[in-house]
């Protein structure tokens, strides 16, 4: 039965939104109800500000500010269409490691549409892919951990029904206009010079440096960056496709030290 629900879903979406890639995007009645109710409204706002619902999406989320910020992508550049409180989520700063640490991740993921769960028990989700590279060669632990509804949260990110009825329309119809994965910048806050200063003395404040590299490329740089990890520490380039939204001849490469 999932079989058949998620090429009508694929089909469904081809004919709303245009045409594009579907493959491994599934869909529930619950999701296509969501994706039909708030889809209008969020093409409004969209076209309000310059952009179309289906442009690639960019997501950045901070844990102190209890804020995901969702980037849409156009030929002109990146724009922040909407952001959202974050209901819940559980630990303090700093990255998760074990399974059942109860933290919330910090670094940089990324979604791709096998991860979307429209029949998630929370309402609707997508899971950030945790471990990533980096966590994995430190032998961090755990997984399944989801930006989802509700507003309770063990390790996830809870956006509250009607949040992630939004988040996921936008994340939804990227993959339906064929974005093959969207990323995910998880920081502890925004991260200012100020605030690192005043986070100096944290037993993570040499992650965080390495954090605020790929946190300054997005700022200097204007586009998001490929994150490659070697031995535990993040690197950014340029991706290759955004190469042209890129004036900064010394953007097109970074280590830790940018």
């Amino acid at each position: 039965m999932r079989v058949l629900i998620i090429t009508i879903g694929c089909l469904m979406g081809i004919l709303m939104t245009g045409s594009g890639a579907c493959a491994g995007l599934a869909e529930s009645p619950r999701s296509r109800r969501v994706i039909q109710r708030v889809g209008p409204e969020l093409e409004r706002r969209c076209r309000e500000q310059g952009v179309t619902l289906g442009d690639p999406v960019f997501i950045r989320i901070f844990k102190q500010e209890k804020q995901l910020e969702i980037w849409l992508r156009t030929s002109a550049g990146y724009h922040c269409v909407e952001t959202f409180p974050i209901a819940c989520y559980s630990g303090d700063l700093g990255p998760k490691t074990r399974q059942g640490d109860l933290q919330a991740p910090e670094g940089f993921y990324w979604v791709v549409p096998e991860r979307m769960n429209p029949w998630s028990r929370f309402h609707l989700s997508f899971d950030i892919g945790y471990p990533n590279p980096r966590d994995r060669q430190l032998g961090y632990t755990g997984g399944l951990i989801m930006v989802h509804g509700s507003d309770v949260s063990i390790g996830c990110f809870a956006m509250t029904d009607p949040g992630i009825e939004r988040i996921y329309t936008y994340v939804h119809e990227a993959f339906v206009k064929g974005q093959s994965f969207i990323r995910i910048h998880i920081f502890p806050f925004r991260m200012t010079d100020a605030a690192m200063d005043a986070h100096a003395d944290s037993p993570n404040a040499e992650f965080w440096k390495n954090l605020k590299t790929g946190y300054d490329f997005f700022t200097r740089c204007g586009v998001e960056p490929d994150v490659h990890a070697r031995n535990g520490v993040y690197s950014f380039e340029v991706p290759a496709d955004l190469r042209d939204l890129v004036s900064d001849d010394s953007c097109q490469s970074a280590g830790p030290g940018l």
